[in-house]
């Protein structure tokens, strides 16, 4: 299997910004959707 280079976030980077699909059918994009000034994000991939 082929391995990309992911870039890796600093202290102090602005997380990458992505759109995601949430479970009630709707949709999401980080970070711009978040009003708190830190956030924790954890992500499952689901079934690949």
């Amino acid at each position: 299997m082929a391995q990309t280079e992911t870039p890796k976030l600093d202290a102090g980077d602005r997380f990458p910004t992505m759109t995601i699909s949430l479970l009630d059918g709707s949709s999401m994009t980080l970070p711009d959707d978040l009003s708190a000034d830190f956030t924790v994000f954890l992500g499952y991939r689901g079934k690949w």
